[in-house]
Formats: structure tokens, C-alpha cells, sequence
């Protein structure tokens, strides 16, 4: 009923979007530029009695705020698909994974069956203080239910956060026992790290996995790279699949650790924002480290960037699949009642002088949107063949050719293994019943589990007790119909998600990320890409007639 009485507006929304463009323009100008956008007077007064008759003559009350507030997504729709409009109440929860911590009680929760589920318990944060224990349930909080179809991640996560000091009242079900506790949690701050993960691979290879680009993620590398360097790693992975991005100035600082002196990093420009060039300063501790970077469809933004860094600069060697293709940069600008726009104000071009936006229609984001899911029908994650960059030819500082127009293009592509991949897989994977399974074993067995100090024991344990077949019982009950042919087709990717979980139930995220690593086929080829110290690109060899002229 809302979305029809909502649609009926539509001619409405599209008049006051044009008030609201021009504010927004009016707003940036005064505030980031020096010369004001200019207005003519004869449209304002249009505009503004146009407003006063809507809110004095319309048929039916209109609360402009709020029609204004859903207008603005609408306009921005028309100029690209990355200038944004966030409310105020949605800004706080967005902005906090990248500025390194919020303020919550430090729980790490999955939603089980409609409810709650705690999964970790963040060491030295305000849940830990009060004693709340991985497996624990949360089924009351402020003394209202937390249970049922209503909950879910966004819910959860705005009922658990709240203002540093805030008291929450949990109410808690603890298995083997029948009644419920009531704890009170003074929310404090709690740290987001974007680097969760980082190992030595070999006896002098190091491993790092930025998740992604935040305040603290530069002093996280540092930290990481120095324990790796001690344990002896001389060279580096630096892996950024599913890295969706962040801020550029965290890449950029990544970038000058290794790279020489006065190398281009990105510069930006715009058509109202002067070119910035963003340079190498020397100081880098890594300049010489050999490296491989590892990306996939779903490395973006400031993945992009550190990766056409390395790329074009022929520091590294970049391998895995074409990343996303995002090449606009963003502006903040905040308004008064803490709402945030997002303003596309220039793009980011590569040291060789490329673009890696892709294309877009304005107006209209859904195949925009959908390119994952369209490359992936066409076979471009696991057939380079089927891929086609109709970007325009640059070259790299040796003179090696890339492309620019749709993301980067890795030096040495890795397909996405679907093999095993069947219907059955796919559907408990998207239903979460792996996950559920997986937690469910994890509980009832954690006393036993929980005997073992290392990861790698309890996957050599899991392994022996079958637990695809246990997995395949336990979902046929919920519905999903056993079926034993393509339960064995892909009984490798049950396992491998089904372990995964059960490892990050039992010690953390980073003992699972190592075990899938195990059988990562990125991981193996540069490996070994790095024994054969290949990781630096070569000059390319000229062609033939091109020597005889030189001679």
C-alpha cells in the first residue's frame, strides 16, 4: 500500500529532485569550491513557489522531509553508480568498519534459527569482562524478545551497538543450562581489524590478507610485515580477493612501501577538481621484495588501486581473475542533521595514465550491478579466452601492454574452479545450512573439540568422522532432499565450507582462512611463480624488424 501511494508521487519527486540537485550543487560549491554554481533567480522563484504550492495546495498531507529524503538515492541514480546518499542514522553503522573500531559489547554473532547466536567473544572486550561464552544464545535484550523470523543481521546489529558506556540487559541461554541469565554490558569501543590473516606460507614466503582498506589497515600491514620478516619471510602474497575497497590514501601509503623513489602511484581529476598526483617517496622498507598479488571479480576501489600500482610499475606480478572495474572517487560531504553524500568528483587513473572504471548507463544500476553474475554466464571467471577489454592500450614502465576500461586484468589468471560445483552445493551454500550445520556440530561437540591446541588437528579429526554424511542427514530434515550423486560431486566443496566453519567456530576466522589456503590454487601457482623467481616482469623483447633498425 505504501509503495503505490509512494508511486503516485512520482511526478512530485521528480520536481522537488531537481530542487534537491540544485541544493546539493549549491551546498558542494559553498563549501569545497571557491566559485559558487551560478542559479538563475527566475528558476529559484519557479522552484520554490512550485514547493509552496505543494505543501499548501496538494490533495493529501505530504511530509516533505521524509519526500525528500527518498528522492535523493533517485538523483543521484542519474549521474553514476557510486555517488550515494546516506541517512544519518545509517552513516554512524557504515563508516565504522573502516575508521578501526565502534562502540559495541564485542561479540562476533551468527543468526541460528532465528535466533542470535554467539560465535566469539572478542578478547579484552565488554562481553568478555562479563563472562558471555561462545555458544551462548541471546534471546532477550532490554527485556524484548530477540527471537523469531523478525531478527536478522541489520536488526541485531543496531540493537547490540550503541553509545561508548550505554548499558544493554542481555538475556542469555546457556547450553546444559535451563534457565535464562540476565547480564548488563557497558558498551565500549571495540577494534575492527581489516587484517585478520597473515602467515608464513613456506620457510620464506609471508602471507598477508587485507580484507579491507580502513584508518588502521597501513599500521596493520606494518606490524604484519615486520612479525613475517623475524619469522623469515623475504618474500610476499599479499592477497586482496573480495577486498571491496575503502579509503585511497591506506592504499596509497601501501603502495610506497614498495615501490622506488618518485614512481606514480594513481592521480585523480575531475572536471571541477585539479589533477593530483599521488608519488612514491623512496622510504619504502620493501622495495625490493619480491610479490605477488592475488585478485579476483569482487577486488574494487582501492584494491584496484594497489594492484595498477604494482602492475604498472612492474614491482610485482598480479594473479587471479579481472577486478571489478571501479574508477571514481568519492567526496564526502556532510550535512548538518549528519547525513552523508557521497559525490563522484573525479576518477583515478593508473600510473600508465588508464581508467579502470568500467562502463555504466545512467539512470539505471541493474546491469551494473549484475556484471559479476553476467561474466560468470559468459565463462570470463573461468576462460581468459572469454574475455574482452574494449579499453584503449597503455604501457606499463618496461612497456608491457594493458588495458584500461574494466578493472585489471591479472598478468597471470587463475579460473574459478566449478568442477564440483551442483545445484545441491549451491542451495546449501545460499540456504546457510552449511553454516547452521556447521554450528550446531560445533556446540554440541565443543567440549571434545575444544581439547585440540591446533587447527590443523581438528581438521585431521573432521575428516575421519565423515561429516559431509552427517551434513547431508541433517539438511535432508530441514528440506533439503538427499542426493547422493551430487553429494559426491561435490562432496570437496561440502567438506572444504563445512570444516572452514567448523574451524572458525572452534578457534578464529584467520585458523580457517590457513586451512582453505591448503588447497587454494592462487596460492600454489605463486608459490611457485616465486620459486622460480618470477614474480618482477620482464621488458618485453622487441620484434624483429625493430632490432634490424636499431642496428
Amino acid at each position: 500500500m505504501a509503495n503505490n501511494k509512494f508511486r503516485n508521487y512520482t511526478p512530485l519527486i521528480i520536481a522537488v529532485s531537481v530542487v534537491v540537485g540544485i541544493l546539493i550543487g549549491s551546498f558542494y560549491a559553498s563549501h569545497f569550491r571557491t566559485n559558487r554554481l551560478s542559479i538563475t533567480n527566475s528558476t529559484n522563484s519557479k522552484i520554490n513557489d512550485m514547493l509552496f504550492a505543494v505543501e499548501d495546495r496538494y490533495v493529501d498531507t505530504v511530509d516533505m522531509n521524509d519526500l525528500i529524503e527518498k528522492s535523493l538515492p533517485k538523483i543521484l541514480l542519474e549521474l553514476d553508480p557510486h555517488s550515494t546518499y546516506t541517512s544519518a542514522k545509517e552513516v554512524e553503522a557504515e563508516m565504522q568498519e573502516l575508521k578501526g573500531s565502534f562502540s559495541g559489547i564485542g561479540i562476533i554473532f551468527s543468526i541460528i534459527k532465528d535466533t542470535a547466536r554467539i560465535i566469539h567473544v572478542v578478547d579484552g572486550g565488554p562481553s568478555e569482562d562479563v563472562g558471555l561464552m561462545p555458544g551462548d544464545r541471546i534471546v532477550k535484550v532490554d527485556g524484548k524478545p530477540f527471537v523469531g523470523k523478525f531478527l536478522n543481521d541489520e536488526y541485531a546489529m543496531k540493537a547490540l551497538r550503541g553509545p561508548n558506556q550505554s548499558v544493554i540487559k542481555m538475556g542469555i541461554l546457556r547450553s546444559g543450562q535451563k534457565e535464562m541469565r540476565t547480564y548488563e554490558v557497558v558498551r565500549g569501543p571495540v577494534p575492527v581489524r581489516t587484517i585478520d590473516t597473515y602467515a608464513m606460507l613456506d620457510k620464506t614466503t609471508g602471507y598477508i590478507k587485507i580484507n579491507s582498506f580502513g584508518d588502521k589497515t597501513y599500521e596493520e600491514l606494518i606490524v604484519a610485515l615486520a612479525e613475517l620478516r623475524n619469522e623469515g619471510s623475504r618474500n610476499l602474497i599479499i592477497d586482496l580477493r573480495g577486498n571491496g575497497g575503502g579509503y585511497m590514501e591506506a592504499a596509497i601509503n601501501i603502495a610506497n612501501e614498495f615501490l622506488p623513489k618518485k614512481r606514480m602511484i594513481v592521480y585523480t581529476e575531475g572536471r571541477r577538481s585539479e589533477r593530483a598526483e599521488y608519488v612514491s617517496d623512496g622510504r619504502g622498507d620493501y622495495q625490493g621484495t619480491p610479490l605477488v598479488v592475488l585478485v579476483d571479480e569482487t577486488s574494487a576501489s582501492s584494491s584496484e588501486i594497489f594492484a595498477a600500482a604494482i602492475q604498472d610499475n612492474d614491482r610485482g606480478t598480479i594473479m587471479g581473475r579481472r577486478t571489478f572495474g571501479k574508477g571514481l572517487v568519492q567526496e564526502p560531504i556532510q550535512f548538518p542533521d549528519g547525513s552523508l553524500l557521497k559525490l563522484t568528483v573525479a576518477r583515478y587513473y593508473s600510473p600508465s595514465g588508464r581508467c579502470l572504471q568500467k562502463p555504466y548507463v545512467k539512470g539505471d544500476n541493474k546491469d551494473y550491478l549484475n556484471d559479476i553474475f553476467v561474466r560468470y554466464q559468459k565463462g570470463e571467471l573461468s576462460s581468459q579466452d572469454s574475455i574482452h577489454l574494449s579499453g584503449k592500450k597503455y604501457h606499463t614502465y618496461l612497456g608491457r601492454t594493458v588495458f584500461g576500461g574494466g578493472g585489471v586484468m591479472p598478468d597471470v589468471f587463475i579460473p574459478t574452479d566449478t568442477t564440483d560445483v551442483t545445484s545441491y552445493f549451491m542451495e546449501a551454500l545460499a540456504s546457510r545450512r552449511l553454516a547452521e550445520f556447521a554450528y550446531l556440530y560445533a556446540d554440541q561437540h565443543r567440549k571434545e573439540l575444544e581439547k585440540f591446541s591446533k587447527w590443523e588437528d581438528l581438521v585431521a579429526y573432521l575428516k575421519k568422522h565423515n561429516i559431509v554424511d552427517k551434513f547431508a542427514s541433517y539438511a535432508d530434515q530441514d528440506g533439503l532432499k538427499r542426493r547422493n550423486l551430487l553429494i559426491s560431486k561435490s562432496h570437496s566443496k561440502l567438506e572444504h565450507s563445512l570444516i572452514s566453519n567448523i574451524v572458525d567456530y572452534i578457534f578464529d576466522s584467520r585458523s580457517a582462512n590457513l586451512y582453505l589456503l591448503k588447497d587454494d590454487e592462487c596460492i600454489s601457482k605463486a608459490l611457485q611463480l616465486i620459486r622460480d623467481k618470477q614474480t618482477f616482469p620482464r621488458k618485453p623483447e622487441k620484434k624483429a624488424k625493430d632490432v634490424t633498425k636499431l642496428k
